[in-house]
């Protein structure tokens, strides 16, 4: 990766900040969809009940028909990401070089295919396809939160610190959580949408949290100021995702030994249901961010721990 990336547009990087706190409405309220289970409120799409989506009286719906006014939420949120993304997108391809326009447009196009799937999940009225619309999104937003990463002003300086003390068990550790996250997350989606595979999601969580604290822990003793924030990027999503989890559960399934009887519908549970969906994505994201900071800083020649120096061989093949 060349360095010139330092040298990203103060607007595009402003664009970018934008575009990662903007994405997070539409994916929050989709949790809260839901949660709701508020996904067919409306039969149509992209038209709410008939209506434009401009023009339909969202307001109207507050007291009335909660599930309503948190779908149609949920799709003029999807608007305003489609909306900021575009502009995103312009601006790199005025302002920035060839790497800012391909990361723009690659954004533009997973939110327009975000969109496409919501709309075919209410169309064809499947939950395996609402329950892929999360688990994409959560992907769609990791995206953007490394390009606003690669946007930073301190990215170049990053680049050029090396590390000595990440050794190759724990790089392929740091690589493969991500992909043992997004396990979890489906797991997630599967017991939110279907109502099953709670044990598995329960052993799911075990797992996240052994293989996320040992990976964070490796990353806080790299001497990379990058991999140092990572790694506490990811024991704070950690820890606010283990106790939503336990909120979660309780709220759900209650509390026998303590007396606590879960309510279904209550406020307790739809926030933190809700919660612990977004906040899995923000682990993920915090994950992804530092595999990507690995292998960029891998493919620099910094990660001294992972270089293998092989013995010289002689003129007639001994080993010197």
């Amino acid at each position: 990766m060349s360095v010139q990336r330092e040298n990203v547009h103060p607007v595009v990087r402003k664009l970018a900040t934008v575009t990662c706190l903007v994405a997070l409405l539409p994916i929050s309220m989709g949790a809260l969809v839901t949660t709701l289970n508020a996904g067919m409120a409306f039969a149509d799409w992209p038209s709410s009940d008939g209506h434009n989506m401009l023009l339909y009286p969202w307001f109207r719906d507050f007291a009335a028909n909660p599930e309503k006014f948190t779908e149609h939420g949920h799709r003029l949120a999807g608007m305003l990401i489609g909306f900021v993304s575009v502009c995103l997108a312009l601006t790199s391809y005025y302002l920035d070089r060839n790497w800012v326009k391909w990361f723009t447009t690659a954004i533009l196009f997973a939110v327009i295919a975000q969109g496409a799937l919501g709309g075919a999940r209410v169309l064809l009225d499947r939950q395996l396809l609402a329950m892929l619309h999360s688990v994409t999104g959560a992907a769609f937003f990791s995206l953007c939160v490394v390009f606003r990463l690669m946007c930073s002003p301190k990215w170049s300086n990053w680049r050029q610190q090396s590390d000595e003390r990440i050794g190759p068990l724990f790089a392929s550790l740091i690589a493969l959580t991500p992909m043992i996250i997004l396990g979890q997350y489906v797991l997630g989606g599967a017991l939110r949408h279907f109502h099953t595979m709670l044990d598995e999601h329960l052993a799911g969580a075990a797992i996240v949290t052994l293989s996320a604290s040992l990976a964070a822990l490796a990353l806080m003793r790299s001497q990379n100021g990058l991999l140092r924030s990572s790694g506490l990027m990811i024991v704070f999503a950690l820890l606010l995702q283990v106790m939503l989890g336990a909120g979660s559960y309780v709220t759900k399934f209650g509390l026998p030994q303590i007396g606590y009887v879960a309510v279904a519908g209550s406020l307790s549970q739809t926030i933190t249901c809700s919660m612990h969906t977004v906040f899995g994505m923000f682990l993920l994201s915090s994950s992804v961010v530092a595999a990507t900071s690995l292998a960029v800083l891998h493919n620099a020649g910094r990660l001294t721990g992972l270089q293998i120096e092989l013995p010289a061989v002689g003129d007639r093949g001994t080993v010197a």
